[in-house]
């Protein structure tokens, strides 16, 4: 089994439903939560639209990377996710952010996640599960946070529906 973690995060209809249904959906697609953060709000990167709720679960799978990325794509697509522009808006958003310690460069999979140490909405609560994360690159992740980063909140715990 590998450890992996997982970001969550949505910014349309009901936000806290659509983390809560893909939280309860991972086991289903092989994916076991082991811990999961609390829920922070954040503002929206990219066009104006509504600020995000975010959240990391760290699961174990004995899927491969890419039938991980297959799983989270598959749930998003059952929770509703229409995928309209880049940066957009969204009703849920899934990423793969590290698979085990491995470093992978594929079409359309890169791990860790390419943006994850530049996103402090990301970082804040993977370190909330995973205080003591070393990156693949052996860089703990704690080094790129920022300090009390601006314009995330944290708004309590995330259970799935």
């Amino acid at each position: 089994m590998t450890t992996v973690y997982v970001a969550l995060g949505s910014n349309l209809g009901d936000r806290l439903g659509y983390l809560q249904a893909a939280l309860a959906a991972l086991p289903a697609w092989g994916l076991e939560p082991v811990a999961v953060s609390s829920v922070y709000e954040s503002d929206a990167l990219g066009p104006p639209q509504p600020d995000y709720l975010n959240a990391v679960a760290s699961v174990t799978t004995s899927l491969p990377p890419r039938g991980v990325l297959d799983a989270l794509k598959a749930i998003e697509a059952e929770i509703g996710r229409r995928h309209t522009q880049r940066w957009g808006p969204r009703e849920i958003d899934l990423d793969l952010l590290l698979y085990g310690d491995e470093m992978l460069e594929e079409e359309g999979l890169t791990v860790p996640h390419p943006e994850m140490t530049k996103r402090s909405f990301v970082l804040l609560p993977l370190l909330e599960i995973a205080p003591d994360l070393d990156l693949p690159s052996g860089e703990p992740a704690a080094a790129f946070l920022e300090r009390d980063p601006p314009g995330i909140r944290n708004v309590g715990p995330l259970k799935p529906t």
